[in-house]
């Protein structure tokens, strides 16, 4: 805890940003963050609840008043230690991960959670500063060799872990550079790519070898992977998108999301650009279908960009502007949300269903909507059901989907090795030994659980590597 009062006496304060006019102008990050002493003054606002609510909102279990408290004393190392203990990348949950330990926070009752996202951000950021962060190197070695196949959060957790057990660990990514849907799919203004490097930095100095720009089950045969190594871990995303089965889908202009956002991380990054076809929101009129996080960053990126408008459209109903915390906390609330990136100029419409796009000369040029209505039935399930009367049509001359992601792809990789499949089609293994239905071979992150958060991905990496460890050598010292 911070001070025992200091829940009453100090305003929450959070992060800002710069503003509207200035960051649209650029790619890159525009947090402004707090000063060292404000810092200290949030830190000291974590109250004794008695029951840290917090830890059961963080999936890689936080000790969230332990380092505040520290915080609060000007115990920046000491802060520091406590959070590496249950999360490898604190730099990257403290710029984009949703922060369900605030909506779990006792002060969250009545909306004054502690700012703990910002908090922990600050902590891993004086750390690098101080030149605190640096390699763990072990003492011995084991002489066994894992192959990590996939490098965004889940595989670079587990592949930090093992290594710091003393094992050899190899991580293969098929993309030009490390870091999977980190690199990629979250634009530069949430996540510069620097932050990235410099924990590679970090890693290969730990023993960690990258190899990128190889594609495993494609380029390298799978079996060769089971052949080299002791073991083999699967860490790749739910990569496979939903899609929009309407008439008028396979118009130019309709394209999923992630070509889009990654074609834009390459340009910056100074790469050649992978997609046989170039995706720009300059001058358009931009329709983004799903009202999420990869939605929400699909309208940033098409503002930078110079779009002419910009939408965004859901399928389901608008949420309300404040939960009902007697009802729900301290879960993870539905509730609006706006991001920075809808503040920078985007219009949004929920409850709205796309019957067709339509188009001439092989191009769209507007959608065919609906609005509709969700009805629950007696079991709990709803329906959802179009509203008659109230069919419109939006301009729009380029439309993303950004719907989500419905299981990893199983043609190459999994195919060959023969892994069993859950029902939602992802790598059948649970969370105790992260086994896969193929000797040797583990599964973590989106590609086992589905599509998720980056501290879940961390959480799975963090505990297969335990898995791991104790299949290589009976035991393991690496927490879970």
């Amino acid at each position: 805890m911070g001070r025992p009062t200091g829940f009453k006496e100090i305003h929450r304060r959070d992060r800002s940003y710069a503003p509207v006019s200035q960051r649209v102008r650029h790619f890159g990050e525009f947090v402004i963050p707090l000063s060292e002493a404000e810092t200290r003054q949030q830190g000291a606002r974590c109250m004794d609840c008695g029951i840290p609510f917090c830890h059961t909102g963080c999936p890689v279990s936080n000790m969230i008043p332990d380092w505040n408290d520290a915080t609060y004393r000007g115990g920046w190392r000491e802060a520091l230690e406590v959070l590496h203990s249950t999360n490898n990348f604190p730099e990257f949950t403290g710029r984009v991960c949703p922060a369900p330990c605030e909506a779990a926070c006792t002060l969250n009752i009545t909306d004054r959670p502690v700012t703990i996202k910002t908090i922990e951000c600050s902590i891993v950021e004086k750390g690098w500063q101080e030149g605190w962060i640096g390699p763990q190197i072990p003492a011995h070695r084991s002489g066994r060799q894992v192959a990590i196949v996939g490098s965004g959060p889940a595989g670079l957790a587990c592949a930090q872990q093992l290594a710091r057990a003393g094992h050899g660990v190899v991580v293969f990514e098929k993309n030009a550079r490390i870091g999977g849907l980190l690199r990629y799919g979250i634009p530069d203004f949430k996540l510069d790519k620097a932050i990235i490097d410099r924990r590679m930095a970090q890693m290969r100095a730990e023993g960690v070898e990258f190899r990128p720009n190889t594609h495993i089950g494609v380029g390298v045969p799978a079996a060769e992977l089971l052949e080299k190594f002791d073991a083999l871990v699967l860490a790749g995303g739910a990569e496979h998108p939903r899609d929009m089965p309407v008439p008028g889908r396979e118009l130019d202009g309709v394209h999923f999301a992630m070509p889009f956002l990654m074609q834009q991380n390459q340009h910056l990054a100074g790469e050649q650009v992978t997609a046989s076809q170039p995706i720009s929101a300059e001058g358009r009129h931009v329709v983004v279908i799903g009202g999420g996080d990869t939605g929400s960053d699909c309208v940033g990126i098409s503002i930078r960009q110079g779009a002419a408008t910009v939408t965004q459209l859901e399928i389901m109903p608008k949420p309300p502007e404040r939960e009902e915390k007697e009802l729900v906390w301290p879960n993870w609330p539905n509730k609006l949300r706006t991001s920075t990136s809808h503040e920078e100029g985007c219009d949004r419409d929920w409850g709205v269903s796309t019957t067709a796009v339509k188009g001439s000369n092989g191009r769209v040029e507007a959608l065919e909507l609906v609005r509709v209505r969700w009805d629950e039935a007696e079991d709990g399930r709803f329906s959802m059901l179009e509203i008659a009367g109230s069919e419109f049509e939006l301009k729009a001359d380029l439309v993303l989907l950004a719907m989500g992601f419905v299981r990893p792809s199983h043609e190459g990789l999994l195919e060959s090795l023969g892994v069993s499949l859950d029902e939602g089609g992802n790598v059948a293994a649970n969370t105790v030994d992260y086994q896969t239905s193929v000797d040797k071979v583990f599964a973590a992150g989106d590609m086992r659980r589905g599509q998720s958060l980056v501290v879940w991905a961390i959480r799975e990496g963090r505990q297969c590597a335990r898995a791991v460890d104790e299949f290589l050598t009976g035991a393991s010292g690496l927490p879970r």
